[in-house]
Parts: C-alpha cells; sequence; structure tokens
C-alpha cells in the first residue's frame, strides 16, 4: 500500500494552530501528476498545508488557500482544465485534465504570492493527453513510471485456480457452456489491438471493456492475451476443482464462484471519464464529504432500490425506528411494492448529500454495491453487510479497521449502530482508516495498474498463441480527437 503523503511530514503530523497561514516553504506538493509519463484520464498531485512550524494543518486553512496554473511554455494556448479540490483535512487533491498533447508543462502552486515546496514544477514531455495513440513499449518502463506495485494479492488468489491457460481450448469451451445463456465478450489483444466477439443479447455493458482495454493500449504495449469477459452481475465459474475451470473475467467474484475479478464497471468508467461525462468519482467525492465528523446527523443512512431481500427488511426496519436510520428506497423493480410495508418512493438526492450523516450502510444489491469505494472515500463511517460477494479490492479491507461488520441477515445492525454511538472516537477512526484505504488503493493510477497487471499475469499462463478469431472485429480507437498528437516512439510491434 503506497503511503499518501511523505513520510517526514506523517511523523511530525499535528493539528496547525486555527487561523493560522500555511507556509510556502514546508507546505508540501506531491504526486503522480508532477511526472510527465504518468499518464491517466485525469492526471493529480497532493498539497499538503504545513504552518511556520512545521506543523500539519488538519482542518482546512480555506479553500482559495492554494493556488494553481498550468502553462504549456511552448504554446500559444494551454488546453488544460484545472480543479484544485479542497478535502477539508488540512490536504488538497488538484487534478487536470489535458485535452491537448505538450512538449513540456510548468505547473505552478502558490499560496499568496509566494511559490510552495518545489513550485514551479517543470514537467518535460512529451506528455500525452488521454486521446494521444503512443504507447511505452516496455512494460517494464511503464510500471515504474506509474509506481505500481510489483504484486497484487487479489491478482494471485484469482490465476491460481489457472495454473494454465490454453486460448484454442477456451475459445471453444467457454461460448459451448456459457454463450447461449449468458452475455459474454471474447476478446483477443494482438500487436496491441483490441478485437472482440459478443455472445448474447445484452451486450451494452462492453462500453466500459472496451474503453479501458483502448485506454491501455493508447499508454502501454499490451501482452498478446485471449480472454472472456462476463457482461452480467453475478460471477460464473460455480465448479470446484478438480472440475474443468473455465477463466472467467467478471467485474463481480463471490466465495462460492472462481471467476477472475477486475474493477468493477462503474468505477471503472469514473475513472476514464473524471472531469469528463461522469461526476460522481473517487476524486470529486474527496472534496464534497459534507460537515466535520462532529457536525454530521446521526442517524443511519441508506437510499437505493429494491434488489435484494435484505433491503426490504432494512427499510422496515427504519420505518420501525426512524430516529436510527434513515432507509427509503428510490425505486422498485424487483418485489411488489407495499407502501404501508416499506413507505413512498423517495427522489433521488445527490451521492455527496449522503455524508451529512455519520453513519453509511452498505448492503448488497443484485451482487456486492458498488458504491463501496465513493462510500469509504467520504468521512462518514461504513457498516458493511457480510457478504458473499466481493469487488477487487475487499479481500484487503479489515472489518473494525475499515469498516464496522453487521451480519448478512441485519440482525445486529441496531447493535453495531448503538456500538457507534457509544465509541464515537473509535467509529471516527474507523472512517478516517477506511478514507485513507480508497485515497491509497482506488484512485486513477492504482485502477490502471490493477488491469495491466492482471493481464500481464494472465497472458504468462498462456500455452498457446491468442488468436484473431472468426468472427471477430477490431475495436477502433476514437478518431474524434480535435487535437492529434505526434507520438515521438516508435511505432509499436
Amino acid at each position: 500500500m503506497r503511503a499518501l503523503w511523505p513520510l517526514c511530514l506523517a511523523l511530525g503530523a499535528a493539528a496547525a494552530a486555527a487561523g493560522g497561514r500555511p507556509s510556502a516553504e514546508r507546505s508540501a506538493v506531491w504526486g503522480p501528476g508532477l511526472r510527465a509519463a504518468a499518464a491517466l484520464p485525469a492526471r493529480y498531485f497532493h498539497v499538503q498545508a504545513v504552518d511556520a512550524r512545521g506543523l500539519r494543518f488538519t482542518s482546512s486553512p480555506g479553500e482559495n488557500a492554494f493556488q494553481v496554473k498550468i502553462t504549456a511554455p511552448d504554446e500559444q494556448f494551454t488546453r488544460v482544465g484545472v480543479q484544485v479540490l479542497d478535502r477539508k483535512d488540512g490536504s488538497f487533491l488538484v487534478r487536470y485534465r489535458m485535452y491537448a498533447s505538450y512538449k513540456s508543462l510548468r505547473i505552478e502552486v502558490k499560496t499568496g504570492d509566494k511559490h510552495v515546496a518545489k513550485s514551479p514544477y517543470i514537467l518535460k514531455g512529451p506528455i500525452y493527453h488521454e486521446n494521444c495513440d503512443c504507447p511505452q513499449e516496455e512494460s517494464s518502463a511503464w510500471l515504474e513510471e506509474m509506481n505500481c506495485p510489483q504484486t497484487i494479492p487479489q491478482i494471485q488468489r484469482d490465476l491460481a485456480n489457472f495454473p494454465i491457460v490454453d486460448p484454442d481450448k477456451i475459445a471453444k469451451e467457454i461460448p459451448q457452456r456459457f454463450g447461449q445463456r449468458q452475455s459474454l465478450c471474447h476478446y483477443t489483444i494482438k500487436d496491441n489491438e483490441v478485437y472482440i466477439k459478443t455472445y448474447g443479447e445484452h451486450v451494452g455493458f462492453r462500453i466500459f471493456m472496451d474503453a479501458i482495454l483502448l485506454s491501455l493500449t493508447r499508454k502501454v504495449k499490451m501482452p498478446d492475451v485471449e480472454f472472456f469477459v462476463n457482461l452480467g452481475d453475478w460471477p460464473l465459474e460455480k465448479r470446484k476443482p478438480p472440475q474443468n475451470l473455465h477463466p472467467i473475467f467478471s467485474w463481480c467474484g463471490s466465495s462460492e464462484s472462481k471467476d477472475i475479478v477486475m474493477p468493477t464497471y462503474d468505477l471503472t468508467d469514473s475513472v476514464l471519464e473524471t472531469m469528463g461525462r461522469v461526476s460522481l468519482d473517487m476524486m470529486s467525492v474527496q472534496a464534497n464529504t459534507g460537515p466535520s465528523w462532529e457536525d454530521k446527523n446521526t442517524t443511519a443512512f441508506w437510499r437505493g432500490r429494491d434488489s435484494r431481500k435484505e433491503r426490504l427488511e432494512l427499510v422496515k426496519l427504519s420505518r420501525k425506528y426512524p430516529e436510527i436510520i434513515d432507509a427509503a428506497f428510490t425505486n422498485f423493480f424487483f418485489f411488489k411494492h407495499d407502501e404501508s410495508l416499506y413507505g413512498p418512493i423517495v427522489k433521488h438526492i445527490s451521492f455527496f448529500d449522503f455524508f451529512k450523516y455519520k453513519y453509511q450502510i452498505n448492503i448488497d444489491g443484485t451482487v456486492a454495491a458498488y458504491r463501496l469505494p465513493y462510500l469509504l472515500a467520504g468521512n462518514s463511517v461504513v457498516l458493511k453487510q457480510d457478504s458473499i460477494y466481493y469487488e477487487h479490492f475487499y479481500n484487503e479491507l479489515q472489518p473494525w479497521k475499515h469498516y464496522i461488520p453487521f451480519k448478512s441477515d441485519l440482525s445486529d445492525l441496531l447493535e453495531k449502530l448503538q456500538w457507534a454511538k457509544d465509541h464515537d472516537e473509535e467509529a471516527k477512526n474507523i472512517a478516517k482508516s477506511g478514507q485513507e484505504f480508497a485515497r491509497n488503493n482506488l484512485m486513477g493510477d492504482h485502477i490502471f495498474c490493477y488491469y495491466f497487471k492482471l493481464f500481464q499475469e494472465y497472458a504468462s499462463l498462456q500455452v498457446s498463441e491468442p488468436k484473431i478469431r472468426d468472427g471477430m472485429e477490431k475495436v477502433q480507437q476514437p478518431d474524434d480527437d480535435l487535437f492529434p498528437c505526434t507520438c515521438h516512439r516508435k511505432k509499436v510491434q
């Protein structure tokens, strides 16, 4: 797990005096957005406010405490969108999205009229924007540029079920076994080009997988690899050894299946579209975490649709104990709506408004509830239902450290909420640990690292050459780029 801020600051951490001003010399600036080669759809870096005594701020010094300006010295215009996000804990997240590529960038971080830390930061390029198709040919160099971990435990666990992968064999057997009843994508990446064949009626969610694969191949030369992606909610591979297991990539795993998990389509899309068409992403949440812990509403909160029986029970519990739980349905689809039992359908509210409440209830939908990354990134404490389902990062979470667990049938939920109220400081620390986990493990660079490491390690298991099969079509890179780039690298072979 990568530390979010420099160790020297962490060791001397203490709250700065209220009303103090950040010191330009002592405040810290760091992060992947200061590395030219660490290309992301939206790049980011951190600023930590520190006072003249060397003590870090633990509350906001004011949302305008730091000013950031990004320019391309060699260009007449700089097409870069910049946002400075105040995380209200003394730190700021600066994100920027490039709409063209540049020979160099100058990043100025100031407080008042003084440069902060080592500002200005000069990124010597070329620095490529998201749509620039210029892959790094050496995967080891890309992994280093992105500061990816050497190993990812969940990938090791998932691939342990598949000591070898025979692309010729799975190309026949998986469509025969699943192709008629499920929605699947059969992908081949060959010479850094993406090819696809779909099975089933409901294949619209391929857009998310297409998008991340195209984005990866623009950034790094991918290994030749052939694999199947499950586009449905539920994991598919229910067989147990020594039966013949088929490698199926899914967005959700379970303790009853052997699917290979990836980051969810929701989290993947939010990374790709940060500062674009999505408004809910891992960075925007961090600047919209509601009131301070002490000022939050002490009612537990939940909103959602009726996609699981336990959700019905949660809403009934809320109606019985409205002073303890505020839970309501925003949509009914799976069960019959009985207003006498569940109350009226309520309007959707902004996800950011969830954080007006101190206690967030996370309960499964059809599978794992994909909102958990965003709930963790806030500054409320998460109460998470015990579940057979998991996302790619769940197994690294620790109950009572990153969240408060409650039983699958909700039988101890009221008890756990009472514990949280009786142990407010401990609950606050759990919320903080969950938030740190999200910041350190679920940002855009972490998601790209996970996908690449997964495909790289899976590719190494293949015992025959991946092929472009009959019926496959090439997935084209987007061609609507207003500002085409010139790639300085040799053509990938």
